[in-house]
């Protein structure tokens, strides 16, 4: 058998060429090794031991149980389960997601054809795509706004409504079929988009849309939505207008004035006496203050109008430097093309028209195009207004209010003059947990927060966020010792900084309450846990799970077998009891142990 990251590298390199059609993709399914790599890259995740309809989990993974999965393949008689149907609260919504969990079978499977069908696409998505794809992230999305927005007059923020859940089906088969001559792959997926869904022990069929939460609709819906970006795409040709924008006659006229007057000034400067020095300085600065309030270029250029578009999923948010008039002919040509060429609708309440100046909401953050006039000394020596027209990228106050809320840190008391006060509380859900994990969870969700939003021009008002925290966490220690915020800053602070002991295997060890700052971040991080994809370094790294099943050895008894099973539990914390197998992985400091079918029995007995 092929190894499955020479398959993979050897469909990207293919998928150059647009021209060309793949084909016998299906036969790949019959390579074991595919997968073990897709076991490698799903059984960390957090929903990995999650049972589906079928109650079955990713416990107990094995040759066998990949040969079986192999065989129905082969025989053209699998057939996917329908999903688990679960409904997950909308964050400061009452509505919810519906989510759909698929059996653990199903997951592996898809995760095999992600794999494959990444390879083939990824490479020709658009830079202006940056959902569920490998290096991008939210933030790069932001930032590719802040580095191509500069000018724009205004927003149309877009939104498609319940977009996953409308996906025509035979539009997916279709676009599938442009690039895979393989009518047992199309087949297969064919038979994930029609699996339907398990909801209260009620069978249901799915007519449209790709499940949220199986593994292959993150890539499903980037190769719907690259309809989109290459539409928009040709549309940017097809809507710029001009090289440039015309020179403003009124401020040629106001900049010519202000150096006359300021080079007429240096020649007489010295005949003058103390008050005609103080009235020309005054003069020199009227003039230049009128100047600055204008533009070097007519504010509204009908000769010049120039586009630019972001999506992150099913969001999209797109730059218009022109009138209000072409921002709305914008808005109403997208959402043609959505009804028209994908059978897709914008959400009226959420496709929003809105001027730069004033503030619109992408991805957690306000976005706005500043007017500001504030001077800068250039390298060069030269005083330029550098703030004016470009983005700046603002952390939202009820974003950092609402996570307060959410952790329950806070409770808001209205004043006698009607303004708002913030009461740190303590957490209950933290008191009984130890003093190191306490503070643990604190800082983690601090570190969160302003990783997110670390890009940010006013990123250091995550500091408000953290000093509400901070006494959160003296209460919810105060409240754990039955004492109080002054006792425990006593005990606990050194140098006014709250410090913690705590033992640890090669001795004692201190850490201390978030302490690194808020400073804004230039770049980018590429990585965040929503939106990234395993890549090939990801998957070139050695497969030790595979290497222990190899290797034949029943990790609890130490007998030689080939039918081994790996046992997997959700997480070591959970581990109970003082049972051989539960020391063997506390020692292993693992969450997944190799056992022979026999141990396994007796581990679940």
């Amino acid at each position: 058998m092929r190894n499955p990251i020479e398959v993979l590298k050897s469909l990207t390199e293919k998928s150059k060429n647009e021209d060309y059609r793949f084909q016998r993709l299906y036969r790949n399914l019959y390579n074991p090794e595919f997968y073990w790599l897709a076991y490698k890259n799903i059984y960390a995740n957090k929903g990995s031991m999650t049972a589906g309809a079928d109650g079955t989990t990713l416990d107990g993974m094995s040759d066998e149980r990949i040969e079986k999965i192999i065989q129905s393949l082969r025989n053209r008689s699998y057939k996917p389960k329908p999903a688990r149907r679960e409904y997950i609260a909308k964050k400061n919504s009452k509505k919810k997601r519906p989510l759909g969990i698929p059996s653990s079978d199903d997951k592996l499977l898809q995760e095999v054809v992600k794999m494959i069908l990444e390879s083939i696409y990824e490479v020709t998505f658009k830079k202006t795509s940056h959902g569920f794809r490998p290096k991008r992230s939210c933030q790069t999305a932001l930032k590719q706004i802040q580095k191509t927005f500069t000018g724009a007059n205004w927003f149309v923020e877009g939104d498609i409504k319940a977009c996953f859940d409308s996906f025509d089906h035979h539009i997916v088969i279709h676009l599938l079929r442009k690039r895979i001559d393989d009518e047992a792959f199309i087949q297969l997926i064919w038979k994930f988009l029609k699996a339907g869904y398990m909801e209260q022990w009620t069978f249901n069929k799915t007519y449209s849309g790709v499940p949220q939460g199986s593994g292959i609709s993150p890539i499903l819906s980037n190769i719907y939505l690259h309809q989109l970006d290459e539409y928009m795409e040709e549309y940017q040709t097809n809507f710029e207008k001009g090289t440039k924008k015309k020179a403003n006659p009124e401020y040629k006229k106001a900049f010519k004035r202000t150096s006359y007057y300021r080079c007429t000034g240096r020649k007489k400067w010295a005949t003058l006496t103390h008050e005609e020095r103080k009235n020309r300085t005054a003069k020199l600065r009227e003039l230049e203050n009128t100047e600055r309030t204008m533009t070097t270029t007519v504010p509204i250029d009908n000769e010049y109008k120039r586009i630019q578009y972001v999506r992150y999923c099913d969001d999209f948010i797109v730059g218009v430097i022109g009138s209000k008039e072409d921002a709305e002919q914008v808005k109403a040509d997208i959402k043609e093309f959505l009804i028209s060429k994908l059978k897709l609708e914008m959400s009226e309440s959420k496709t929003k028209i809105t001027h730069t100046s004033d503030r619109a909401r992408f991805l957690g953050y306000d976005i706005t195009i500043s007017r500001s006039q504030d001077t800068t000394k250039t390298a060069r020596g030269h005083i330029q207004r550098c703030q004016s027209y470009v983005v700046k990228l603002l952390v939202p106050r009820e974003k950092w209010v609402n996570k307060l809320i959410e952790y329950k840190a806070i409770k808001i008391k209205i004043n006698e003059n009607g303004k708002e006060r913030y009461v740190a509380l303590h957490r209950g859900k933290l008191v009984n947990k130890e003093d190191i994990e306490i503070l643990a969870s604190y800082n983690a969700e601090i570190r969160g927060l302003y990783n997110y939003y670390s890009i940010a021009n006013d990123s250091f008002k995550i500091g408000i966020f953290a000093n509400l925290m901070k006494y959160s966490m003296y209460k919810t220690f105060a409240n754990k010792y039955k004492t109080n915020v002054h006792e425990i800053k006593r005990r606990y602070c050194i140098n006014d900084l709250f410090t913690l002991s705590y033992m640890t295997k090669s001795g004692l060890k201190t850490t201390t309450f978030y302490k690194d700052g808020f400073k804004r971040k230039m770049e980018a991080t590429k990585y965040d846990d929503v939106s990234t994809l395993p890549q090939y370094t990801r998957y070139m790294k050695t497969n030790t799970l595979r290497q222990r099943v190899a290797n034949g050895v029943c990790e609890l008894c130490q007998c030689k077998t080939n039918e081994l099973e790996i046992h997997q539990v959700k997480k070591l914390k959970d581990l109970k009891g003082n049972s051989e197998w539960v020391a063997v992985m506390r020692k292993m400091r693992r969450k997944t142990l190799v056992v022979c079918t026999t141990c396994h029995e007796l581990i679940h007995s």
